[in-house]
């Protein structure tokens, strides 16, 4: 019999559910992870997304994606329970496909196929491939084999990039960024790089298909967010060295600068210089320890929430309990251990918000930063607290001027704890 090798592996339950021992962690808190997708691939120049799903899904998909201002339509068939029952999904999906074909000025036709499709009976291999010239990629993005949002960022890049990645040269003492990262961060990056005598060559995800094909030129890759593993797998294959974890705090930003360094094959002690007076400008805002005697909560589905964790710490707040919606890799590894040797008890992994809110009953926390359903139940008890993902993650994150933004503003949340609580006394009098 043929080995059967699963989309998604998952990993140890025993190491991500101290709270929920032998619970199923197929459905986490995170969103659809074909919105994922749709975001790197609708932000792409040329690029006509095609979605092969049921009507119900298309609708939600297509608001949150206007929503994320992707200024396109997503082409797609109808496919209501009369269409899926008829055996038509292939004939409808090949239709879509000649129709986004169709639209003006594109350059590329990612098909994004989720559950139904792939349940229904889509078959890859009956799609075209290139139509009119214009190139088809398949990215397969059903939510039982892609558990999180984020990582289906990763899939629809690598996907993508396969077809149009360029390793034909080098461009030497150049850097690939790879993460979806607040927009000062590749230009600050960019500046600590320069100073050593390397630039960053282009960002990941990227905006037009020509920053997809440039990235295989680059001498070295920095992963910095911890789940675009197939993206870096595939740079890996074409012989790109990969600088793993992220430019964070003071401790994280002088190993990554001495890291990249090295990977670029840069001069030793200019590299050096530059880690040390970068780890310095860090240190010097790190000796008040802005957040000592906080115990802070940290909790998302953007898969970058090891990374702010390990920014408060060094502030030097309490982080107990950190969870997030990817799974573990080799590229989250060494953010768990650093979390775990300073004071973090607990990392779950693929979580749910039953993980959260039992984490709530074990501690006391100073402020919460979660979903917006834990956000609300910390302001119900008079908890500071605050949504991930639209608070902190659009904020400058990477090294000692991100360090400084994210942590003065996380001091400023923490400071109106007397309004909440005077908010609680206010509507116990009610």
């Amino acid at each position: 019999m043929a080995e059967i090798i699963p989309l998604y592996l998952p990993t140890d339950s025993a190491n991500q559910e101290p709270f929920k021992e032998g619970a199923c962690k197929l459905h986490p808190q995170t969103m659809c992870p074909a919105f994922g997708a749709l975001r790197v691939l609708a932000r792409i120049e040329g690029a006509q997304p095609a979605m092969v799903t049921d009507t119900g899904c298309l609708y939600g998909l297509t608001f949150v994606t206007h929503f994320y201002a992707a200024r396109k339509s997503i082409v797609a068939p109808a496919l209501g329970t009369a269409e899926l029952s008829s055996g038509k999904v292939q004939e409808a999906a090949n239709a879509a496909i000649a129709e986004a074909a169709a639209e003006p000025h594109v350059s590329v036709i990612p098909v994004i196929s989720l559950c139904v499709a792939e349940t229904a009976g889509l078959a890859e291999e009956l799609l075209p491939t290139e139509v009119d010239g214009k190139p088809v990629v398949l990215v397969r993005v059903p939510a039982y084999a892609i558990h999180s949002h984020p990582e289906a960022k990763d899939i629809a890049l690598a996907a993508v990039m396969r077809r149009f990645i360029d390793t034909s040269a080098t461009e030497p003492n150049t850097l690939v960024l790879v993460g979806e990262v607040f927009p000062a961060d590749p230009l600050i990056i960019d500046g600590i790089v320069r100073k050593m005598g390397g630039r960053v060559l282009t960002t990941l995800p990227g905006r037009h298909v020509d920053e997809l094909k440039l990235a295989g030129r680059g001498a070295a890759v920095a992963a910095l967010h911890p789940f675009y593993r197939e993206t870096v797998a595939l740079l890996r294959e074409r012989g790109v060295g990969v600088v793993s974890g992220a430019p964070i705090g003071a401790d994280g930003s002088a190993a990554w600068i001495r890291a990249v360094g090295a990977a670029l094959e840069l001069d030793e002690d200019t590299v050096e210089q530059v880690a040390e007076a970068e780890e310095q400008q860090a240190r010097d805002f790190l000796k008040t320890q802005p957040l000592k005697g906080a115990t802070i909560l940290i909790s998302g589905y953007e898969g970058n929430e090891m990374l702010y964790a390990r920014l408060l710490i060094e502030g030097g707040a309490h982080v107990p309990y950190v969870s997030t919606s990817i799974g573990t890799s080799m590229l989250t590894a060494a953010d768990e251990a650093w979390l775990k040797a300073h004071g973090v008890e607990t990392v779950v992994y693929r979580k749910a918000i039953e993980d959260d809110m039992q984490a709530m009953e074990h501690w006391n926390f100073d402020l919460v930063i979660g979903t917006t359903t834990l956000a609300a139940h910390a302001k119900e008890l008079g908890i500071p607290s605050v949504y991930y993902t639209n608070i902190l993650s659009v904020r400058p994150l990477f090294l000692s001027q991100g360090m400084i933004a994210s942590i003065s503003f996380i001091r400023d949340l923490i400071d109106r704890k007397p309004l909440y609580r005077q908010m609680l006394d206010f509507f116990a009098e009610e």
